[in-house]
């Protein structure tokens, strides 16, 4: 059964339809390029203003319970809405230029312009989005994405999002696993589908030939998040959500860009996070403090840093702290081993993020969603709110570091040995950069120093080595 989910330019000029793939998916279908008329969008690109939202998913719920089936997680995801922008609106083709950002003019991220600036590519003076094409290749084995909720969308964004950067992409390379065996209630709000949209399009540009699973949980309680993992466990060791049979060896990936307030009895449910060849990655949250499971000694936490660029130009300058990006000590781990050359810094605590990326979303990244967003943050006349979004937040982070590991190829036996090689290295300028600029925490009161730091951990990564 095949659904229509119109898309209306807001100028009025044209109206399209685009047909998606129904909802019993297990596989990625590849959708067509929207046929329609392209409008300028030159004047967009020289204006200024706008907002920054922070959707009703990113939102912590003011009323927790005490057990996994009464507390919830949320997502770590913002939108920044430019002023006279809208999703639905789509530029006019570049002559010469096959892919690229779906907006010209403008400096917001891409997985080109984030190759660029990482390493992960030949590097480019100014690693501008509009300029750079390169992006990654290579990665193997498999990632699961864990999210709450159904995104009946998720193969044809991922191929259109993927047909736009000139990403390679087969649908045999992604799955959409249910945590009860058929697909779970979609979030009315369209926050989780946008979550999702994010992550597998990321982890999918960082690591092309890796397998992308998406497991949706049939919520966002813990309990049903929490089964969600272990069946992403199991997915990445035999390739089924059930119980693997004996002798199973497959490696992998799990990304996680949901979290919530750390709790007094999260130590023991930190080994939802042991599987063995599997590395976990967790967003370390879009406000000051600390969230769980990123602060779990057995996941690598990633946090938020910015990427600043020439407003006239379009090339970067550096990565400097996110001042909104979650980091601290926990309020209940133990420093891990692994952190044990800066106790002078954590103390007898875990202390996190431990890696981090450009997270703000006034530098944020491209995000294709089909599926429409309730809330009212455009034009209230639009019969739909889908499209192309510029999105930050630490879930950024999540699967982008995930897909970096993933494409650097050691697939450490778990998320232990995987920091312990990241702590040993972090002082090689080669594998890290050192942020050193910038500042996070309540009040802003952590700063930036040489070497780890509560605002960026390690710092940003550098190419693949030291991984």
């Amino acid at each position: 059964m095949k659904q229509q989910l119109t898309l209306a330019l807001f100028s009025g000029l044209a109206v399209c339809s685009l047909a998606v793939i129904s909802a019993q998916q297990t596989q990625a279908q590849v959708a067509p390029r929207i046929p329609i008329t392209k409008v300028s969008n030159s004047d967009f690109a020289k204006s200024t203003g706008g907002m920054v939202v922070i959707p009703s998913s990113s939102l912590p719920s003011p009323k927790q319970g005490t057990t996994l089936k009464t507390m919830t997680a949320h997502t770590n995801i913002q939108l920044n809405l430019p002023e006279g922008w809208n999703p639905t609106t789509v530029s006019p083709p570049r002559p010469g230029f096959s892919y690229g950002p779906p907006f010209a003019g403008y400096a917001y991220e891409t997985p080109a312009s984030l190759a660029c600036i990482y390493a992960l590519v030949s590097v480019t003076t100014g690693c501008n989005p509009n300029t750079v094409t390169a992006v990654p290749t290579g990665g193997s084995q498999s990632i699961a994405v864990v999210d709450a909720y159904d995104d009946p969308f998720a193969g044809p964004d991922l191929a259109y999002f993927s047909d736009e950067f000139g990403i390679p992409f087969a649908d045999s390379q992604f799955s959409v696993v249910y945590e009860s065996g058929t697909p779970p209630p979609v979030d009315p709000t369209g926050d989780w589908e946008l979550e999702e949209s994010l992550d597998i399009e990321y982890a999918h540009a960082e690591a092309p030939n890796a397998r992308i699973y998406l497991v949706e949980a049939n919520s966002n309680y813990y309990s049903d998040l929490l089964t969600a993992v272990t069946m992403a466990n199991n997915l990445i060791l035999c390739g089924s959500p059930s119980t693997c049979p004996g002798g199973s060896n497959g490696k992998g990936e799990v990304t996680m860009s949901w979290g919530g307030g750390e709790f007094s009895g999260e130590t023991s449910d930190d080994s939802y996070f042991t599987q063995s060849g599997v590395v976990y990655f967790a967003s370390a949250g879009d406000n000051p403090g600390t969230l769980w499971p990123c602060v779990s000694p057995n996941v690598v936490c990633a946090g938020g840093t910015d990427s600043r660029r020439n407003p006239a130009t379009g090339a970067n300058y550096d990565q400097r702290a996110w001042a909104s990006a979650g980091g601290g000590d926990s309020l209940y781990e133990a420093t891990p081993s692994y952190q044990s050359s800066i106790t002078s810094i954590v103390g007898t605590a875990r202390g996190v993020p431990d890696l981090s990326f450009d997270s703000d979303p006034i530098t944020g990244v491209w995000v294709w969603d089909s599926y429409s967003l309730a809330e009212d943050y455009f034009d209230a006349e639009l019969p739909a709110t889908a499209g192309w979004f510029i999105v930050g937040g630490t879930s950024v982070a999540s699967p982008n570091l995930a897909g970096i590991i993933n494409r650097a190829g050691a697939f450490a036996a778990s998320s232990n040995a995987e920091l312990t090689t990241i702590y040993a290295n972090r002082t090689k300028a080669g594998d890290y950069t050192d942020t050193q600029a910038g500042f996070c925490g309540p009040y802003l009161s952590y700063t930036t120093a040489t070497g780890w730091d509560f605002c960026t951990g390690v710092g940003d990564v550098v190419g693949y080595g030291g991984k």
